[in-house]
């Protein structure tokens, strides 16, 4: 079991935008980068936080990422648009892209756009709660690297290809529903892996299709399961969603798709003759008074929302979660207690700040 360090907000945000500039960053493209990763940390998505931050720079340096890039829209309507991140780490080019959709939102009651030519976004979360500032309910979504196989095979066909929506609430916590649509996302393997546990027995299978506890599993060849693990527990549903969600960020915004997809580690060749370009995002702004009144509309999420959590429940010391809910919990929490990070995660940061002279 690794031990775990505990780091103040401020000197780990501090430290990555620090990795971000010595990559090459501006100073607000790499504030904005490090305010997606430090976001997943506060919130408890270990996972997708600083723990990925030496990745994203072996991808900087294996010329994957461009630090410095000129986004652009390259198809655009009053409500829609597709906007090419000229290589850009998606920490950056997703905000980027939902500010957009905002914006059209403002003027057509919904946005949508479409990012081809990107990176790893970070969490769905984050771009998707962008949204949320302005009264909007918050669509994001992003395909991902092929690890999940399909229902019935044992290739890597898709990513874990998450989804995001946020709503706004007047008196609660927004509600947010961000999820992968593979049984598991692959940083929580990552996780196992680092602090040498087993993983269940629904979340990954072998090269041979045999369901496997083992979080190295993929190393071996082996794929994640989609949504549901099994056809008699609904794995075919998963494994639809994480297509659709393929089909907005990849085929519909001209980026890669399907096992096309670059991986998301720098020691894995992108293939040739790539159908389109880079990674792809899809996101989404509806503006709540585009339909009907915004007060109509949180008086009736709030009665939604305390109905939930007023509904009876199998044992009485538990309660109904509203999506959303631990995590906001966890981000007031770690706001003030720190962010806890493993052994493996620290010494990565340390060979980080060797490398570029910084301090930890």
């Amino acid at each position: 079991m690794s031990s775990t360090g505990v780091f103040e907000e401020g000197r780990l945000r501090q430290f990555t935008e620090q990795v971000f500039l010595a990559i090459g960053c501006s100073e607000t493209d790499a504030k904005q980068a490090a305010d997606v990763l430090i976001r997943a940390d506060l919130r408890g998505i270990d996972s997708h936080g600083v723990a990925r931050l030496s990745g994203y720079v072996r991808l900087w340096e294996a010329k994957r990422i461009n630090s410095q890039p000129n986004m652009q829209l390259v198809h655009e309507t009053p409500g829609t648009g597709t906007l090419d991140a000229d290589e850009a780490l998606g920490l950056v080019s997703g905000p980027h892209a939902m500010r957009i959709a905002m914006e059209k939102a403002k003027n057509c009651g919904t946005g949508w756009v479409a990012v081809n030519n990107s990176n790893h976004f970070g969490i769905g979360a984050y771009h998707a709660m962008m949204a949320l500032e302005e009264n909007m309910i918050g669509i994001a979504m992003t395909n991902a690297s092929p690890l999940v196989a399909p229902t019935h095979s044992i290739e890597r066909m898709l990513g874990t290809n998450p989804i995001c929506y946020a709503w706004p609430a007047r008196n609660h916590e927004p509600f947010v529903a961000d999820l992968a649509t593979a049984a598991a996302a692959n940083g929580k393997l990552e996780i196992a892996q680092r602090t040498g546990k087993a993983i269940p027995n629904s979340w990954v299978q072998s090269k041979d299709g045999q369901i496997s506890t083992d979080p190295s599993e993929l190393k071996s060849g082996g794929s994640l399961l989609p949504l549901g693990s099994t056809v008699e527990n609904g794995s075919h549903k998963g494994y639809a969603l994480s297509a659709m969600v393929d089909l907005f960020s990849g085929v519909l915004s001209g980026a890669n798709y399907g096992p096309w997809v670059p991986p998301f580690v720098s020691f894995l060749p992108v293939q040739p003759d790539l159908p389109g370009k880079g990674l792809g995002h899809f996101f989404g702004a509806i503006r709540v008074d585009a339909f009907r009144p915004l007060d109509d509309y949180f008086d009736n999420m709030e009665r939604w929302i305390n109905r939930f959590k007023a509904s009876e429940t199998i044992d009485p010391n538990q309660h109904v979660i509203i999506p959303g809910e631990p995590e906001y919990a966890m981000e007031q929490d770690r706001k003030i207690s720190g962010i806890p990070l493993v052994e493996a995660v620290e010494k990565d940061l340390e060979g980080l700040a060797g490398k570029f002279g910084l301090s930890l």
